[in-house]
């Protein structure tokens, strides 16, 4: 009984201190490997898009506890495109995004939750034209492993959501051109170097 005992307190000890030693692990957005691409109606015509091409920010990955996992990004604005210069311009124009009173897009996730271990939901506020709320991303990963050219510990996710920009703030020409936005996001990050 007493090797019992003392068994199960070494279990529970080892335990325990892998539970301690379990942390958190930063990997930073590549920017060039990475792309948000969002997609409206226009007229009932077509379905124009643009893309951001300067992501920044860092997912935090807990693997013993996904749920602990984060998201934090910023999208400068002036890296919008949609292969349109004049569009381009007019979105920035304070009719649009005003990037010049507000320079960038933020998502920082409140919630991660795991519907199996590839597919996640990932709550988070989405903060565009000084106006905040809340959006689900539907994320897949991809693949996790070392970088066969970089050999760092990698990441890489696609991510869906949509939303009504009206409710940012962001209503020029609705219903002609569509409140509801599109976006799909596929990104690859890795860890940081200490």
């Amino acid at each position: 009984m007493k090797t019992l005992n003392v068994l199960a307190v070494a279990t529970a000890l080892t335990f325990t201190s892998a539970v301690s030693f379990a942390k958190t692990v930063d990997y930073k957005i590549d920017p060039t490997h990475t792309a948000t691409v969002f997609t409206w109606d226009h007229f009932g015509f077509s379905t124009p898009s643009g893309n951001f091409t300067d992501i920044q920010g860092v997912i935090k990955v807990d693997e013993n506890n996904p749920e602990k996992s984060s998201v934090n990004v910023t999208i400068p604005l002036e890296s919008v495109n949609s292969n349109v210069k004049l569009l381009d311009e007019h979105l920035l124009g304070a009719e649009w995004f005003d990037a010049k009173k507000y320079p960038t897009i933020t998502f920082k996730s409140t919630k991660v939750e795991t519907t199996d271990s590839k597919n996640f939901k990932i709550t988070g506020d989405l903060t565009v034209k000084g106006v905040t709320k809340p959006v689900v991303l539907d994320a897949v990963l991809n693949k996790k492993a070392p970088h066969p050219m970089t050999k760092l510990d990698t990441v890489g996710f696609n991510a869906t959501t949509s939303f009504d920009r009206s409710a940012f703030g962001i209503a020029a020409y609705v219903p002609n051109v569509g409140d509801k936005i599109s976006v799909n996001i596929t990104t690859e990050a890795s860890v940081v170097k200490k």
